[in-house]
Formats: structure tokens, C-alpha cells, sequence
């Protein structure tokens, strides 16, 4: 009994059971031909939230109180100054004559 024989009598057994019974079919089939693609590891679902909802729950359960005793007023300005110190600190690196 050739490939194309055992593949035409299993669609027409297939093609007799009830819808339901179909669908449940074609579940298990999708499912192992997706578990021989993937060497036997499964699949990760997609997840149920977006990963932008990820980060923003875990950025608000961040606890930023130590953020918040710098009492920072303009955090541009604040970073300028942190570079100006950082540059004052490296200038003997990068404009050592030697």
C-alpha cells in the first residue's frame, strides 16, 4: 500500500467522523507535526500581555525612593553636571602632553 493510498484512505475515514470529531483530529495533527518541527520542545505561546505592559508593571513596583532623595530639580541639568565632572576627572587622561 503506497504513501499517497494510506493518505487518501485516512482522509476519506477522517472526512466520515463529525464535525466536532474533525476538528479535534485536525488539533492532534497540527500539534505533532508542530512537535516534529520543533525537535520536541514546545512552543511558546504567545504571551497574554504585551511586553510593554510587562515593563511598565515592573517599573512601577521599582522602589525609586532612593531616586527621589537626590532631589533632582531639572534631570537635564543634572546630567550635564554629572558630564562636566566626569570631563574634569578624565582631563588629565585626554590632554596629557606626556
Amino acid at each position: 500500500m503506497g504513501h499517497t493510498t494510506q493518505l487518501e484512505d485516512a482522509l476519506a475515514l477522517a472526512l466520515k467522523l463529525p464535525p466536532g470529531d474533525r476538528l479535534r483530529l485536525v488539533e492532534r495533527v497540527v500539534a505533532s507535526v508542530e512537535h516534529d518541527i520543533t525537535g520536541g520542545v514546545p512552543v511558546t505561546q504567545t504571551p497574554a500581555e504585551h511586553w510593554g505592559q510587562s515593563l511598565n508593571r515592573l517599573l512601577d513596583a521599582l522602589d525609586m525612593s532612593d531616586w527621589e532623595a537626590l532631589e533632582i530639580n531639572d534631570p537635564v541639568e543634572w546630567v550635564k553636571a554629572l558630564r562636566r565632572k566626569d570631563e574634569s576627572r578624565l582631563d588629565a587622561y585626554w590632554n596629557d602632553p606626556q
